[in-house]
């Protein structure tokens, strides 16, 4: 009989792929030094971190049905594959000083690598731990959210010592280790599999296990109004906390004065929380139920969005840019179980993919909406209200689901009563 793997090993090798793939938030060691090097534009250099994001969103919206059909294992090496070929082309663009080439590198194939290494882990563990779904998936996307921290100095030090195109080739050639021997662990549980002791204390009365509210194929899952439900609510979570993100700095600076070095230094600790968020959020949820987390996400962002533009005072301020960073995280760490609650885990990995595609549109659409009213106000402020004004869509959003779940679960008691 073939052994079971360990869980935590399980989850140990999904941290091992996010870890590698996040680092593409890091991306801004770059931007100078490929400045300085080439004189290409910030907009020309930036324009290869859009594309690595935008790809992601693809390939997770068209290769979830791989993940599902191949498994975790193939679809974890895919990855591993596409990321390292776009690491190391990057450093070959870079020694021919080509800018195309770097897009189609970095941009499309490193995407393509992003995408596929997000979900596969995700909804492997969301199988592995149908005890602590928030917990798990919180524990994979926190490594993606670290990522930054742990491979900036790295990057950063190796530039200084060996060059750009070098840098590319290193961690290229690392990260496709890594990738590929967390990939070989990667294994989808037995059917039927549950935890040491679940079934027992179920059996005894000592734990009720949830039921998933239906168990539907990625096809099935997006001819429900809940799909939108949670497309909308993650697409807005993500437009304002990615515009928050990438104006972090020049906010804090006209907002409480802090100094270009003061500001620096808040946006690394304000990563940390990005990271702590997604783990914490996650397991709280496990808890309290996922609709109640969503709804605390967005009744406490109109909050904080409405006074972050009219305070003044500088801890606060920051206190409360940290709360919005956790749950910027919170959010997607906890859709992939939030996933698993209401369409099952049948084609999970395939659902998330589609879902994603929300990440893709508000990758695109926060950072213009943020700069477009700096330019057309003069501040951040008023951006930071009309997000505001999102935040009542998505908490409305979030009471709609309520009622879907409600209705589905009654549906669900009425078919078991005929049943039994």
């Amino acid at each position: 009989m073939k052994k079971t793997k360990n869980r935590w090993l399980i989850a140990a090798s999904a941290v091992g792929i996010h870890i590698s793939i996040g680092s593409v938030y890091a991306w801004s060691n770059f931007t100078n030094p490929l400045i300085e090097q080439f004189g290409w534009t910030s907009k020309e250099v930036q324009l290869t971190f859009s594309l690595a994001i935008l790809f992601l969103g693809l390939s997770a919206a068209f290769l979830g049905h791989f993940v599902e059909k191949h498994g975790p294992k193939k679809a974890g090496l895919l990855a591993a594959g596409f990321f390292g070929a776009g690491m190391l082309g990057a450093g070959l663009a870079v020694n021919m000083g080509s800018l195309p080439f770097l897009y189609i590198t970095y941009g499309v194939l490193g995407g393509i690598g992003l995408g596929v290494g997000y979900i596969a882990p995700v909804s492997t563990l969301v199988k592995w731990f149908p005890d602590r779904r928030g917990f798990a998936t919180g524990l994979a996307i926190m490594g993606f959210g670290f990522a930054a921290a742990v491979a900036s100095p790295v990057m950063d030090g190796l530039i200084k010592s060996v060059g750009t195109a070098n840098t590319f080739f290193i961690l290229g050639a690392a990260y496709l280790i890594i990738m590929t021997l967390s990939s070989l662990y990667l294994e989808r549980p037995p059917a039927d599999w549950a935890p040491e002791g679940m079934k027992e204390k179920a059996a005894a009365g000592k734990i009720k296990i949830k039921q998933d509210l239906a168990q539907l194929t990625a096809n099935e899952a997006v001819k429900t109004s809940r799909f939108y439900y949670l497309w909308i609510m993650l697409f807005i979570n993500v437009t304002c906390g990615i515009a928050i993100l990438s104006a972090a700095k020049p906010l804090a600076q006209e907002s409480i004065g802090l100094t270009t070095a003061e500001a620096a230094t808040l946006v690394g600790v304000l990563g940390i929380f990005n990271g702590l968020g997604r783990l914490a959020w996650a397991s709280i949820s496990d808890y309290i139920g996922r609709p109640n987390t969503y709804t605390i996400f967005f009744v406490s962002q109109i909050a904080l969005f409405l006074l972050l533009p009219i305070t003044k005072e500088a801890i606060l301020f920051q206190i409360m840019l940290a709360i919005v960073y956790t749950m910027y995280g919170g959010g997607f760490s906890s859709i992939p179980a939030f996933i698993g609650d209401v369409f099952g885990t049948k084609q999970l990995g395939a659902i998330h993919g589609y879902i994603l595609t929300a990440w893709a549109a508000a990758g695109l659409a926060g950072p213009m909406f943020a700069a477009w009213m700096k330019d057309s106000t003069g501040s951040y402020a008023s951006s930071l209200t009309s997000f505001a004004g999102l935040f009542v869509i998505a908490l409305i959003v979030s009471i709609l689901i309520r009622f879907d779940i409600k209705k589905l679960r009654k549906q669900n008691e009425a078919s078991e009563r005929m049943a039994g």
